[in-house]
């Protein structure tokens, strides 16, 4: 783990890093998101400003930004809690197969090539906003949340697609959910305790996966930039409570376009990347 030869750089990082941890913070507890669909593009541009290598800025991104997730999911999620509406039973039933994908999404991530990473990011951020711009409330899939197998294979492709997006499973809780019958307020609370389960196994599989790679940022982990999630960490469950209040008090419609929004803007950044922007 080396040391920066630059303090400068890094007072320079720790401030960008606070702004964005701020923001994210907020946002995640607004939308039920973690953070990451923020934390994601400012990372990967904010290593590449730093010179950190292309070929490992992605998965620096990603990694980083899942590690500030474990506490902000369960800050997140116990400002929700506050409200009523979090689905413990779905919490009970889907972590275990959550767990499982955001191990097995991870260790495909710290290995593949970051094109394959900003692509998935992009391309699926924007069907998420896309659905959640101008899906209707009455539009189901089915009548309940899949059972069985179906919950399992659901849980498992939730988990693995947000550790390869370094996302809280927020946005595809969400979705899910809404589209089987659930009220977004419901959605947006429950999906909130997603991050947490899939933010430990990928974390730790991306220290592992990216132990003694090259070009990283000083005081990395493997991928996981400790400076990283320290500032980000401590600022996002700062503000985690005050936009999941705020949820809580806006318009359905309104919420569904805002997070609409913040999603489209950040995955056609990250897709733009992705084709060699």
């Amino acid at each position: 783990m080396s040391l920066p030869a630059d303090l400068t750089s890094l007072w320079l990082m720790i401030a960008a890093l606070g702004v964005a941890g701020l923001l994210a913070g907020y946002l995640g507890g607004l939308f039920g998101i973690g953070g990451g669909i923020i934390l994601v593009p400012v990372l990967f541009h904010l290593f590449g400003a730093l010179g950190v290598s292309d070929a490992v800025r992605a998965q620096a991104a990603v990694a980083t930004s899942l590690s500030t997730i474990i506490a902000t999911s369960l800050r997140s999620m116990r400002a929700h809690r506050a409200s009523g509406m979090v689905d413990d039973a779905v919490l009970r039933t889907w972590i275990p197969w959550i767990v499982a994908g955001a191990a097995g999404g991870a260790l495909v991530a710290g290995m593949s090539d970051p094109r394959l990473i900003l692509g998935v990011f992009g391309a699926v951020g924007l069907v998420l906003a896309a659905h959640m711009a101008f899906g209707r409330e009455t539009w189901r899939l089915a009548a309940d949340l899949p059972r069985g197998w179906g919950r399992r294979a659901t849980a498992s492709a939730l988990g693995g697609l947000s550790a390869v997006m370094g996302i809280g499973g927020g946005a595809f809780g969400t979705a899910i959910m809404t589209l089987c019958g659930r009220p977004i307020h419901q959605a947006v609370a429950t999906a909130s305790g997603f991050g947490a389960a899939i933010a430990a196994p990928a974390t730790l599989m991306f220290i592992i996966t990216g132990w003694g790679v090259e070009g990283l940022a000083p005081l990395s982990l493997g991928y996981v930039n400790l400076v990283g999630f320290v500032v980000l960490a401590a600022l996002t469950t700062l503000t985690a409570p005050f936009g999941a209040r705020l949820a809580h008090r806006l318009d359905r419609t309104v919420l569904r376009r805002l997070f609409a929004l913040f999603f489209a803007v950040m995955a056609t950044s990250m897709l733009h990347e992705a084709l060699g922007g």
